[in-house]
C-alpha cells in the first residue's frame, strides 16, 4: 500500500526578474508504506526539492499544467492550511538533514526532546520519549552531552534520534551521511536500515553515495527536474 503519492508536482524558484529554476517539472513517485527508498541524480536534478515537497515543507505550484496531486496515507494534503501540514510534519514525518542542526547549549536528550514538545507532547513525557529514542540508536549513555562533546557519528544518531522520538510513519533524510567519513556512514546506514526493518517505518532518503542507494530497497533516479527511473519501470517520463 502507498504511504505516498505523487503526480505532475512542479516547483520553479523565480531568482531574479529575469532568472528562473524549474526544480521539478510534473513529477510523479510512489512510496510504499515500510520501503526505504533512495532518490539519486546528479546536483540540481531536483532531489531536494522533491524531499522538501513530500515531506510538506514546500507546497507544488499549481499553474502550468495538470493540477498537482500528492496523497500521504490515502488523505488529499494538497490544499492543507499551513497550521494543518505543520501538525502532519510534527506528528507524522520525521526529518534528519546533512547538517545535524542540535542546538549547541543542549544537551543529546534535550535536543531530541524538544522535537516531541513541538508535537505537543508534555515536557516530562518528551523527555521520556527522548530517553528512549536515543536507546534505540545506540546512545542512552551519552544523553546527557552535548553536541560538542560527541563524534560527528554520534551527533548524527541524534539528529535520527529527534527523527523518531514522535513515532513518525515516514522518515526523510537529505544527505544524511554525507558529513561522515566511510566508517561512520556505514554506522548510521545500518541504524537506518535496521530501523526501517525492525520498526516498519518508511524511509525516503537523498544521496550521492552509491552504497546509500545499494542498501535501500529501491532507487528512484532523477535529473533536470523529472523522474528518469522509479526502480519499478525502466523508466518515467514527466510530462
Amino acid at each position: 500500500m502507498a504511504l505516498l503519492e505523487a503526480r505532475d508536482l512542479r516547483k520553479t524558484y523565480r531568482l531574479s526578474k529575469s532568472n528562473t529554476v524549474e526544480a521539478l517539472r510534473g513529477v510523479g513517485v510512489a512510496i510504499d508504506e515500510g520501503e526505504m527508498v533512495a532518490i539519486m541524480g546528479p546536483s540540481g536534478s531536483g532531489k531536494s526539492t522533491l524531499t522538501h515537497v513530500l515531506g510538506l515543507l514546500h507546497k507544488p505550484d499549481p499553474n502550468h499544467g495538470p493540477a498537482p496531486e500528492l496523497l500521504f496515507d490515502g488523505r488529499s494534503v494538497i490544499e492543507l492550511s499551513d497550521r494543518e501540514r505543520t501538525k502532519i510534519r510534527a506528528t507524522a514525518i520525521g526529518f534528519v538533514f546533512q547538517s545535524f542542526n542540535l542546538v549547541p547549549t543542549l544537551s543529546a536528550v534535550d535536543n531530541v526532546a524538544l522535537a516531541a514538545e513541538y508535537a505537543g507532547t508534555s515536557r516530562s513525557t518528551a523527555r521520556n520519549a527522548a530517553v528512549e529514542a536515543l536507546g534505540l540508536v545506540g546512545l542512552a549513555d551519552r544523553a546527557g552531552h552535548r553536541p560538542s562533546e560527541l563524534s560527528g557519528g554520534e551527533q548524527q544518531r541524534v539528529a535520527i534520534a529527534r527523527a523518531l522520538v514522535n513515532r513518525p510513519r515516514l522518515v526523510i533524510g537529505d544527505e544524511p551521511t554525507g558529513n561522515l567519513d566511510s566508517a561512520r556512514s556505514a554506522d548510521v546506514l545500518r541504524l537506518l536500515r535496521r530501523l526501517n526493518r525492525d520498526h516498519g517505518q518508511t524511509f525516503v532518503i537523498v544521496t550521492h553515495d552509491p552504497e546509500v542507494g545499494a542498501a535501500c530497497d529501491r532507487t528512484i533516479l532523477m535529473r533536470d527536474g523529472v523522474v528518469v527511473s522509479d526502480g519499478r519501470s525502466t523508466s518515467i517520463v514527466a510530462a
